[in-house]
């Protein structure tokens, strides 16, 4: 009988599942953008809402590493005044700005947890104590805005790097050559000399339409951030060594740097059209942060190895950024530790 009654309440009172970190995180996000964008309700599918729980996930890894590396170049600074004192956590990230790029991102269909799709690079405000989570698209991430919203989407795209010992030959289209086209051939694939420049090449059903798109070497060191860091691009740096600055030579990762900068000209709206009728608000928005990014793209301590990637970095930008909101709904700290389901062994994908 007393089995019986114990059966009865624990029916009656089943106990609380606690709410995933991941999912208190989606939920201010998605009360935050509906008080200071929509002011009311808004929706978002279930793929969109998974979508924003891996954001929590991917960005809460990048917050750690990002902290294990803060505390080690504070410990090896020989004179602490250079030490940042400002802690990678969720206490000193801007969730305001977070929220509203989550939504729209989540809306557009970039995913943190696809290969290559979007990243998150903290940069911090110095003037006010906080990290702003900038999310720049990878090379996957590209080429899916790019085919979401082309007018007339190519079949096939080809991005290659060019290096002196390559042979490359562009066939442009004239009288006698009706269709675009190139040779190239590796000629020697392991001695291929330096980086001259790299090429694209889009194909489309109609042959006819197929496109030959080039760049120098100097049309891609245009769009180096003025400040490019040595451990992406190559070249110079001064470190740390021993406790004494001194200046090293980094071999960089220049093919991977030069290829980014060639598939960001290829797939850009300038030779893949977008069709006015697809653009939507999450495009819009979109763009307008790339412009941001674009201003704010260059060499930072802020992040520097909190990926494995090649990725460039953004500069600490004071002045340009909104202070912390002071409301504490919105900058909840969340509880990292990843219940089941949350894959909190998940690592940011490369580049």
């Amino acid at each position: 009988m007393e089995n019986t009654n114990k059966i009865s309440q624990e029916t009656q009172a089943p106990a609380k599942i606690p709410i995933s970190a991941s999912l208190r995180f989606t939920n201010m996000v998605i009360a935050n953008f509906a008080t200071n964008v929509t002011q009311g309700a808004f929706d978002l599918n279930d793929r969109q809402r998974r979508i924003i729980q891996g954001y929590f996930v991917v960005i809460d890894k990048t917050l750690k590493n990002a902290e294990e590396e803060r505390l080690r170049k504070n410990a090896s600074n020989t004179d602490h005044k250079w030490d940042n004192l400002i802690p990678y956590d969720w206490n000193h990230v801007n969730m305001t700005d977070l929220a509203l790029d989550a939504v729209y991102f989540a809306r557009m269909g970039l995913d943190m947890q696809e290969k290559n799709h979007l990243y998150p690079i903290p940069y911090a405000n110095k003037k006010g104590g906080f990290y702003n989570i900038t999310f720049m698209t990878g090379y996957s991430g590209i080429q899916y805005i790019a085919d979401k919203y082309a007018a007339d989407p190519p079949k096939s795209v080809t991005v290659e790097v060019v290096y002196k010992n390559d042979h490359f030959k562009p066939l442009k289209k004239s009288v006698k050559n009706v269709v675009e086209s190139y040779e190239f051939d590796i000629t020697n694939p392991f001695d291929r000399g330096d980086i001259i420049g790299g090429f694209g090449y889009l194909e489309y059903d109609e042959p006819a339409k197929n496109k030959l798109i080039i760049m120098t070497r100097a049309d891609m060191d245009k769009r180096k951030p003025t400040k490019a860091s040595a451990n992406f691009w190559g070249g110079e740096s001064y470190e740390y060594v021993d406790g004494k600055k001194q200046k090293v030579t980094k071999e960089g990762w220049q093919d991977e740097m030069y290829r980014k900068t060639l598939i960001r000209e290829v797939y850009g709206s300038k030779h893949i059209q977008r069709d006015p009728s697809k653009i939507d608000d999450n495009y819009q928005y979109l763009r307008e942060r790339e412009v941001i990014y674009a201003q704010l793209e260059t060499e930072s301590e802020a992040h520097e190895n909190a990926n494995t990637t090649p990725i460039d970095l953004p500069q600490d930008n004071s002045e340009q950024s909104e202070p912390l909101p002071q409301e504490p709904q919105n900058n909840i700290p969340f509880d990292t530790e990843q219940p089941q389901g949350d894959n909190s062994d998940y690592t940011p994908p490369d580049m």
